[in-house]
């Protein structure tokens, strides 16, 4: 799978979404300040969520309790949400400022017309929220743009995915990624459910990721070594600006640190062939035991066993290899302590 110039799959760098979402709180400059700590982090990525309110929530649905939570407000999801819309102008200025600052642009749509205007924005992708997964009208759309797409799974069944991942696929998307999700803010640690990675993939052979609502960056982290291809994760400039989604995210300096932190183990995972690297062979030679005189030997005396025992360094005839010493006799004298090798036996 190709997003832009990155290349997403085994064996390739995590591609790591920083999730601006709707931490700007509505505006221009935090969102601009937001898209240049997410390149200093050095995130491959960062998104915002593109939707218009009146098309997307009914003036009557309520927050979400973590909303209400985090928000500390008694008021509708409507009256929330739209404080935090984005225009169509201050979109293309943010596509426009992400091109200057040297990182990708992306966002999640959440009706028709904000599908169509990511698209004259020529996105990368399409990333889409675990809200959406039964949306099977908007699937067919957004793959009717020939465009990736990135499907979070969070709240869903096995089945659910499977009927989401259909409708993307008869409308014409070649290349999608599923990303693992457990929909609260946050969620539990015991509901994280990491494993469920290796299912997605194992199911669906699609490239799979963890778009992470946990607090701290342990979770992602531990998701690459599981073999995320994707990791999504919230961050924001303050953690005390009012907003649903502040008091779950990393700050800027904590992006990085898990930025950092998953470069690190990418680097650790290293190959899966187990055999000593170049590094170890010096400490080999100084941590192996070899096969060594017990007491003084004369030459042409038989060595038995009560006559060596195994010390450091290793570099003798090793313990394993006894049977080639045992019963033969010394070519020259050995003082004790002498480390045996072939050449001194006969």
């Amino acid at each position: 799978m190709k997003i832009g110039s990155k290349i997403i799959g085994e064996n390739c760098p995590a591609f790591i979404i920083a999730e601006a979402g709707v931490n700007h709180n509505g505006s221009l400059e935090l969102a601009k300040q937001l898209i240049k700590k997410a390149k200093n982090a050095g995130a491959d990525a960062v998104k915002f969520q593109t939707f218009s309110t009146e098309k997307t929530i009914t003036r009557s649905a309520p927050q979400a309790k973590y909303q209400k939570d985090n928000t500390g407000k008694e008021e509708s999801q409507f009256d929330m949400v739209k404080r935090l819309e984005l225009s169509i102008e201050q979109h293309f200025e943010l596509a426009k400022y992400c091109k200057e600052v040297g990182i990708m642009f992306l966002s999640s749509p959440f009706d028709f017309d904000s599908v169509d205007l990511l698209e004259s924005l020529d996105i990368s992708a399409f990333k889409v929220g675990s809200g959406e997964i039964t949306n099977t009208p908007l699937l067919r759309h957004i793959a009717s743009k020939g465009k990736p797409v990135i499907l979070s799974t969070g709240m869903s069944t096995l089945g659910e995915v499977e009927e989401g991942v259909n409708a993307l696929t008869s409308a014409g998307a070649k290349e999608i990624a599923l990303l693992h999700c457990t929909s609260n803010y946050p969620p539990s640690i015991e509901d994280t459910n990491l494993k469920v990675m290796d299912t997605l993939k194992q199911s669906f052979q699609v490239p799979v990721g963890y778009s992470d609502h946990t607090i701290g960056m342990t979770i992602s982290i531990g998701a690459v070594s599981l073999g995320a291809t994707i990791i999504e994760k919230h961050f924001t400039l303050d953690k005390n600006l009012e907003g649903p989604d502040h008091l779950v995210s990393l700050n800027p300096d904590e992006l990085k640190d898990m930025v950092d932190s998953i470069r690190m183990v990418e680097k650790a995972l290293g190959s899966s062939i187990k055999r000593p690297v170049e590094s170890e062979l010096e400490t080999r030679l100084v941590a192996r035991k070899s096969v060594v005189a017990k007491v003084s030997i004369k030459k042409g005396e038989l060595i038995t066993k009560d006559k060596i025992t195994f010390k450091r360094p290793g570099t003798g005839v090793l313990p394993k290899d006894l049977n080639l010493i045992i019963n033969r006799r010394a070519k020259n004298d050995m003082e004790e302590d002498h480390i045996i090798k072939l050449k001194d036996l006969c």
